[in-house]
């Protein structure tokens, strides 16, 4: 594994509103309905290269874990479109519920992940994926069993996250598929440090980054990106019962087969609620310089910023995402 300490880049905490972007417009689809039935249609438009041995990758969360996507969503999806897929997770670096094999089986049973095979995928070793164009990392390490997959969808609970700013797709499976010991110290812990989160803002952004740009290559064609923008603390899944309060107004659900139109898109949905309804999370992004996420993904050339939002509810028709969340109840604790 090869490291370097270089400057990181910097505009983490400045939005870029779309007129600045360049580039090419990838499709994104966008539903309102938040639900098994949306989330199986939305899917349907991004399915065509999932082929073969398919992984979903989302977070399953803490023990009750209040706000990921719901179980019976996941479950209608895979047993209706997906019924060969299985489940993949990777162990946590912290010390928590998942930290163990062992313990993360038993979280997995209590949050009620029993209707399909489950694979933690550095149950039996790891992995280097090679890293193309980074600048911290030349390779990454995973969880060996990612090589068992002939496609992924990344299944995402899109929420704010205490060091990200926001975890979206390239959150899901930058850190998300790194193992539990290795490749999630990689991003997280610089060498010799005593502490193991020492790594913030811009530079671990982009390290985080780094470690997707080693799923989405390996993957190719064959893999997608669905975002659910519901239930959005500011707290990641991460921090289970711990997590703040959800703030933010339910938006809808996300999908494309761009990883950075997929994440951009989402952010400006966020964007384009009122102030008084986005304000919490809009300061954790920026705070913690989340927007470095997008940025960097565009300068290591896996996606487009830029992109057409397909309204899947209204016949198809092209939505700006100031017009899809305003009709948004705002929400009420």
């Amino acid at each position: 594994m090869a490291y370097a300490k270089i400057q990181p880049g910097t505009g983490g905490n400045r939005y870029v509103p779309y007129e600045e972007r360049t580039g090419n417009e990838s499709i994104v689809y966008f539903t309102r309905d938040l639900s098994a039935e949306g989330l199986c249609r939305i899917y349907e438009r991004v399915s065509e290269h999932l082929v073969g041995k398919v992984a979903v990758k989302l977070h399953t969360g803490e023990k009750n874990g209040p706000n990921i996507i719901p179980r019976p969503w996941v479950k209608e999806l895979i047993q209706k479109d997906l019924p060969e897929a299985v489940i993949v997770e990777t162990n946590t670096y912290y010390e928590g519920d998942r930290y163990t094999t062992e313990g993360h089986r038993e979280t997995l049973k209590v949050n009620g992940w029993d209707f399909c095979p489950v694979d933690i995928m550095d149950e039996n070793g790891t992995v280097m994926l090679p890293v193309k164009g980074g600048k911290w990392f030349t390779e990454m390490s995973m969880g060996e069993h990612i090589a068992n997959y002939d496609s992924l969808l990344a299944l995402t609970h899109f929420k704010g996250h205490i060091k990200g700013g926001f975890g979206g797709s390239n959150k899901n499976l930058g850190i998300g598929c790194a193992d539990g010991r290795i490749g999630k110290g990689m991003i997280h812990t610089s060498i010799g440090s005593r502490d193991p989160f020492d790594i913030g803002t811009e530079e671990l952004m982009e390290r985080m980054t780094e470690s997707t740009k080693a799923v989405v290559d390996h993957f190719g064609q064959n893999i997608a990106y669905v975002n659910v923008l519901r239930n959005m603390s500011v707290s990641c899944d991460c921090e289970g019962c711990e997590a703040l309060p959800v703030v933010t107004p339910n938006i809808g659900i996300v999908a494309s087969v761009d990883i950075l139109a997929a994440d951009q898109a989402s952010v400006d949905l966020v964007y384009a609620l009122d102030e008084k309804d986005h304000a919490d999370l809009v300061e954790r992004i920026q705070s913690r310089h989340g927007h470095r996420q997008l940025s960097y993904m565009k300068e290591l050339g896996m996606g487009n910023n830029r992109y057409v939002l397909i309204d899947i509810d209204s016949g198809d028709a092209r939505i700006y995402p100031k017009e899809a969340v305003k009709d948004v109840v705002p929400f009420e604790a």
